[in-house]
């Protein structure tokens, strides 16, 4: 799992940072990439990166001002021509799907494949064997949403050593060891399965939110969360700009993070204003209350390891 940004600046391009997109990459867990935003030249950075348009299948949007959208008709137009097929579901605030039919019908654009349009509503919209993700109305000038992405636990792994030391043969019966069953060895012994499996992996959990001020829904959505990306339009002496344009600073994007228990703080949509050595000011008053605050550029790509049993990481 890691998070690729496409675009981390805020409102218009800038000479070092595109407007806001970022793909999380799950092709190790699903071979899939997930869109959260869709600003004016995504396409064109995705070219920057090892990303296929293909593998897209998710994008969601947190509202729909056009530094978050304007890029999303040609992505879809592109995915088609580079031989997407596979159905595309668009999760988006109400207007979104007006606004993509009506850009693909004035361009005559003809797509390849499926769009699917998604409503959001505060709570659960999207679940499967591997993942769920959540949703809840942030506080920004139009509708606006936060996303929480929730992996499910992996479950445990056969002790191959274990079992070998135990005298199970190769076939089947490993098999059902794997799957927590009583097993019985040609010899008369009787195993249970669940000693012969690890410990199962806990999932990961990511928020990702779009612009806002600072709302008491944030915290449940951020709760426990192993990374989250949070706007950081302001310095931490502009808080009163930052609630008048409905937008955050470091600061409280780092006092959210610290509330909120999360292991890892990602600010990105940084003002223009902020370059070189004024970017990483904004990093460092975030560090003040919350040590693990990074500010994020274009093109950065994030890991995000499991976290290890009985880990101090």
């Amino acid at each position: 799992m890691e998070i690729m940004f496409l675009g981390t600046g805020a409102g218009s391009p800038a000479r070092n940072r595109n407007v806001s997109s970022l793909a999380l990459k799950l092709l190790d867990e699903r071979n899939e990439v997930w869109l959260f935003d869709c600003g004016e030249g995504t396409q064109h950075q995705i070219l920057r990166t090892s990303i296929r348009p293909r593998k897209v299948n998710k994008i969601f949007l947190t509202h729909l001002h056009g530094d978050h959208i304007f890029g999303l008709p040609g992505f879809l137009a592109s995915r088609a021509n580079q031989g997407g097929q596979e159905p595309l579901t668009i999760y988006g605030p109400r207007g979104i799907k007006e606004y993509v039919q009506t850009s693909l019908r004035v361009t005559q654009t003809h797509l390849a494949y499926k769009l699917i349009f998604v409503e959001l509503k505060p709570g659960k919209v999207f679940e499967d064997k591997t993942f769920r993700v959540y949703c809840d109305h942030l506080d920004h000038r139009i509708e606006a949403f936060g996303f929480r992405i929730e992996e499910k636990d992996h479950e445990g792994e056969l002790l191959n050593e274990k079992a070998q030391a135990a005298g199970v043969p190769f076939g089947p019966l490993l098999g059902q060891l794997k799957a927590r069953k009583m097993v019985t060895l040609p010899d008369g012994r009787v195993l249970d399965g669940n000693d012969f499996v690890g410990p199962d992996q806990k999932g990961r959990t990511l928020a990702i939110f779009g612009d806002t001020r600072q709302t008491p829904r944030e915290v449940a959505l951020a709760e426990g969360a192993d990374v989250l990306v949070h706007e950081s339009t302001f310095g931490a002496d502009e808080s009163k700009l930052a609630r008048q344009y409905y937008h955050s600073t470091s600061v409280q994007a780092a006092k959210l993070a610290k509330k909120a228990g999360v292991k890892k703080l990602l600010l990105n949509h940084i003002s223009a204003r902020y370059v070189g050595k004024m970017a990483l000011d904004l990093q460092k008053q975030a560090r003040h209350i919350f040590p693990n605050s990074y500010v994020v550029n274009d093109l950065q790509d994030i890991d995000i390891p499991f976290v290890k049993e009985n880990s101090d990481d």
